[in-house]
Parts: C-alpha cells; sequence; structure tokens
C-alpha cells in the first residue's frame, strides 16, 4: 500500500468525524506567522469548536516539529563541520612543524653559501685536480650533496604552498562553523518559541475542552486505524531480522521516558532520537533526523511492514515512530507526553523506511513482552501541565 493511499485514508477518517458532529463545525484556521505560532485566543473571544481547537493545535505542533528538524539538522553538519575543522587544524600544525623544519634547513643552506662553504661545482674539480680519476670518484658525493640541496628547497617550497593551502581551508572552515552557530541558535530560538505557542494555548483551555479535544482525536485516530487495519495493508506478518528485533527490544525498554525536544537518551527521547539511538543500539547508524531517514534510508511499502522499519508522518517527514508489528509503533508523541506503544495511524502517515535492506529476516520472532501501560497516556501530550 503506499504512502499516498495510506495519508488519504488517514484524511477521509478526519474528514468523516468532523462531518458527523455538527457540533465540531471546523472554522478555517488561521495561519501561522513565520516568526512563531498564533497567540492563545484572547479572553472573551468566541469559543473554538473542538475540532477547530485540534486543527490549531496539530497545526502549531506541526510547524514545531518543522522548526525542530531544521534545527536538529544544523546541529548535525555543525557536529561534522566541527569534526573536520579539527582535522584540519591538526594537519595544519603538522604542516607548519614541516615547513618550520625546511626553514631551518634552507637556513643552513644560506649559511653555508654565505661563508663560502659550497662545494665547487664537479666539472670545476675535474679541471683543477692533479688527479682526475680520484676527482670523479669523489664526484659522485658531491652530486649527492647538491641533490640533498636541491631537495630541502623543493621540500621547503611545496610545504610553504601546502601551509597555504591549509590555512585557507581552515579560515574556510572555521567561518561556516561560526555561521551554522548562529543559524543553530536562530532556529532553536525559533522551536522555544514555537512551543511556548503551545503552552499558552494549552493554558488557556479549560479541563473540559482539553478533555474533548483528547477524546476527538483519540476517536480520530480509532477510525483512521480501523480504516488501514480494513485495506488490507496490515494483514501480512513478517519477522524481523536479528537487528531489527534488537531495535524493537531497545525502542520497548524506553517505554514511559519523557519526551524531551532534542533529546537522544538516556532518559528522555524525542522521535528521531528514539528511532536513531535503537538503531544504534542494535549495531546501525542511521541518520539522526526524521528528514533524512526519510531521504537517506531505503523505502518500504506499508503492506510489507517488519518490526524495526521506521514509519515517517506528514508530508515534510517531521514525525517518525519504530514499528514493532501487529499494526503498532513505538514513539516518543510529543512534548508533554512520554514513550509509549501507538497505532500504527496515530499521525498522517507519509510512508515507511528499512534500515536493514540487506538483513537476513529471522526464522521465528517473538515481540519482547510489552509493559501493562505501554499504551497508557496521551499521544498528544495535551492533558500534560507543563511541556
Amino acid at each position: 500500500m503506499s504512502g499516498r493511499l495510506a495519508r488519504t485514508l488517514c484524511t477521509a477518517a478526519l474528514a468523516a468525524v468532523v462531518a458527523a458532529s455538527p457540533a465540531f463545525a471546523e472554522p478555517a484556521p488561521g495561519p501561522v506567522p513565520a516568526g512563531g505560532p498564533d497567540p492563545a485566543p484572547a479572553a472573551g473571544a468566541p469559543q473554538q469548536s473542538v475540532a477547530g481547537l485540534l486543527t490549531q493545535l496539530q497545526t502549531l505542533y506541526r510547524k514545531a516539529e518543522e522548526a525542530g528538524e531544521l534545527y536538529k539538522g544544523t546541529e548535525e553538519e555543525l557536529k561534522k563541520r566541527t569534526a573536520a575543522a579539527g582535522k584540519l587544524r591538526a594537519e595544519l600544525a603538522r604542516a607548519r612543524a614541516a615547513l618550520d623544519s625546511g626553514r631551518r634547513d634552507a637556513g643552513r643552506l644560506a649559511r653555508d653559501q654565505y661563508q663560502g662553504r659550497t662545494d665547487f661545482s664537479v666539472y670545476l674539480r675535474l679541471l683543477l685536480a692533479e688527479d682526475p680519476a680520484r676527482a670523479l670518484e669523489q664526484s659522485h658525493v658531491i652530486e649527492r650533496a647538491q641533490a640533498g640541496r636541491s631537495a630541502a628547497v623543493d621540500r621547503l617550497t611545496g610545504a610553504e604552498k601546502h601551509a597555504e593551502e591549509l590555512s585557507a581551508r581552515s579560515r574556510t572552515a572555521q567561518d561556516r562553523q561560526r555561521a551554522l552557530a548562529a543559524q543553530r541558535k536562530k532556529q532553536r530560538d525559533t522551536v522555544e518559541t514555537r512551543l511556548k505557542g503551545i503552552e499558552a494555548m494549552l493554558a488557556s483551555l479549560s479541563a473540559d475542552q482539553l478533555a474533548a479535544v483528547s477524546a476527538l482525536e483519540k476517536k480520530t485516530v480509532g477510525e483512521a486505524q480501523d480504516a488501514l487495519t480494513a485495506s488490507g495493508a496490515l494483514s501480512s506478518v513478517r519477522p524481523p531480522t536479528e537487528e531489527g528485533g534488537e531495535a524493537v527490544r531497545f525502542a520497548v525498554e524506553q517505554i514511559g521516558k519523557p519526551y524531551v525536544w532534542g533529546a537522544e537518551g538516556p532518559e528522555s527521547f524525542d522521535c528521531s532520537g528514539l528511532t536513531s539511538q535503537a538503531w544504534s543500539d542494535a549495531g546501525r547508524t542511521i541518520p539522526r533526523t526524521s528528514q533524512e531517514q526519510w531521504r537517506q534510508l531505503p523505502r518500504v511499502p506499508v503492506g510489507s511492514l517488519r518490526p524495526g522499519d521506521l514509519v515517517v508522518y506528514f508530508p515534510e517527514a517531521t514525525h517518525v515512530a519504530l514499528y514493532i508489528g501487529n499494526g503498532l509503533v513505538v514513539q516518543a508523541p510529543r512534548p508533554g507526553a512520554s514513550v509509549k506503544v501507538s497505532p500504527l495511524a496515530s499521525n498522517p502517515l507519509l510512508g515507511a523506511v528499512r534500515p536493514d535492506p540487506d538483513g537476513e529476516p529471522l526464522s521465528t520472532y517473538t515481540l519482547p513482552e510489552l509493559p501493562a501501560d505501554a499504551t497508557s497516556g496521551s499521544d498528544t501530550g495535551y492533558d500534560a501541565p507543563d511541556t
């Protein structure tokens, strides 16, 4: 089953829920400003419908996740650039040491020439020698000395050129580091602003409104999951590879740990922090962000899922979860929520990727035992007092 079909099923399920409930008539949501989310409704403003509140909250979370993915992508690039700059600095230090050594050799040659210790040419020695045969034998020694002086000059010239090139590359790397650091700070500020906007909106809602929003989203997810199951996309059962089984085991062991934006464990995770660390624990390095996981890893049809595969959500690939079988995923949902087991259709589905396409599936497989409260708690974080 294609990602487009799955998204269509999710969208259709959401539309069916809203259309079936007259009280949930949805107003057109306002645009989200580039610098942050819409402010919380002002006191005394007309009350939005539950569907409208849900749409607005989902939009705010999605915008925050988009900004978060940009930040994490910049963070990863900065790490790589920092490592590369460190190697350049070490190489530049070695080149400068070689240049200093070459300059000392050149200085000795200059002093020898100034003090008149430079050997006559081979031709002149042959002309002036009383014993030309002996002089001819000595000429080989003289030639080697001359070749050594020539090599010393060549080394000095090459070392100067190499040091100049490395110095220019090092300056460029440092400039890029500074630009990335400034970009990272700006992106982090954007994420924090948007998360504060979500907090403000949640704080403006009554307990009844929060409960109604959470109930509507739960119902919407249930409808989407039922549609996905009815389509036959989840009917097949496939065992994971050994690595995939290890990734599932790791993810299950993290159930109950809090979602923290940007976290990679061991005490807290964000969505792609959980999936990347699960596969790292299984012995395979995959990209850090959900967008890079979607871009770089081989894609598989939803109907061919096996435990350990990654399920990616939203058109911009801003959320990811780890499939464990039986139509379920382990995910770090949102701020205010904890790592938990959720239906595969818990968010609008984009598609799936496989970190171990070359692996051999196990002949038999049993899913690790799930904690009793593995599916409890909100996928949304709406009922959390803090984020």
